[in-house]
């Protein structure tokens, strides 16, 4: 399993939006080309969102499905990337003061990435899901920023 841990600097209730706007992962997730579909309830249990995923020429279809889902807690999804299989993708939402703890957990289902999992293949994944976070983590403060007028949060003016 790989975990990533980020604090992003919005309150979950901004988080939340923007995993709930399946059209707008390809702005946070890494290595999405494009989103070829997402359903119109997303991101309810059974939703799905099929994205391009790769880089330059080499690209495949996978298709995200939500098994659960707690808005502004918790969603999880099953990635389903044939021939390689699928994964279980965890992220909690954790209120953190006025920010949000996330924590994202990765963990391969069935197919190969089950036979290849271990450090090497945790490892670089850990690295991906790091840069979704901080990608995710700088559109949530942008957000924020945006919904509040500009204005920094915490900042106190005498």
């Amino acid at each position: 399993m790989a975990r990533n841990l980020r604090l992003i600097l919005s309150p979950p209730s901004t988080v939340w939006g923007l995993l709930s706007d399946g059209p707008r992962y390809r702005e946070w997730v890494s290595g999405t080309q494009q989103i070829i579909a997402a359903d119109p309830h997303w991101p309810e249990v059974g939703a799905r969102l099929r994205v391009r995923v790769g880089v330059g020429p080499l690209a495949l279809d996978d298709t995200c499905v939500v098994r659960i889902c707690e808005p502004e807690r918790r969603l999880e999804l099953e990635a389903k990337a044939d021939p390689f299989g699928a994964a279980r993708i965890a992220m909690n939402l954790i209120p953190w003061g006025e920010n949000t703890l996330c924590v994202l957990d990765w963990h391969p289902l069935r197919g190969p990435g089950i036979r290849m999992h271990g450090l090497p293949v945790d490892y670089i994944v850990s690295i991906r899901n790091g840069m979704m976070l901080t990608k995710l983590a700088r559109i949530a403060v942008r957000e924020q920023r945006i919904s509040t007028g500009g204005a920094l949060q915490g900042l106190r003016r005498g």
